[in-house]
């Protein structure tokens, strides 16, 4: 079985995303990002992928869609989760939104979350992880404008 780990920075309030962009800005978030999965498949929905600016470089971009006309320069689709995973053909980073974390949330292994200390306002939530084991927190306090923040790795209590 592939290994499957979410990438996601959150608010205290859940709120993920707000008109398709983050609430917030983090360089130290965006870095950690890019560590993480730089060579990786990365599994999105259709408006995550559309939020960038052009495809991030050093990864493959596995798009996640209903909509089976739907092509773009640098992704590969998929209509289904099987058929991303399929696509990905190993160890996959789901990297969002909303509705793309809720189908994989069963099968995902581990979180690389960075909770976000705000109540941000936003229109893209995502649950708490409830049944999930902590192994890692990293805390960083508010500096230069920007709120405090922790990188979080959860993974799941079996």
């Amino acid at each position: 079985m592939p290994r499957i780990t979410f990438h996601l920075a959150r608010a205290d309030n859940g709120v993920i995303g707000r008109d398709g962009k983050l609430p917030w800005h983090l360089p130290a978030d965006l870095k950690r990002f890019k560590a993480q999965t730089m060579g990786k498949p990365m599994v999105m929905g259709r408006k995550t992928f559309e939020s960038f600016p052009s495809p991030l470089p050093g990864r493959r971009h596995i798009v996640l869609t209903r909509d089976a006309g739907w092509a773009a320069a640098g992704a590969e689709v998929a209509h289904s989760p099987e058929e991303a995973l399929a696509l990905a053909g190993g160890d996959v980073a789901v990297i969002g939104g909303a509705a793309v974390f809720a189908l994989f949330l069963d099968r995902a292994d581990r979180v690389e979350l960075t909770e976000v200390h705000i109540p941000a306002e936003g229109d893209a939530t995502v649950p708490a992880f409830t049944g999930w084991r902590e192994v890692a927190r990293e805390e960083h306090a508010s500096e230069a404008g920007r709120p405090a923040y922790s990188f979080v790795t959860l993974e799941r209590a079996r």
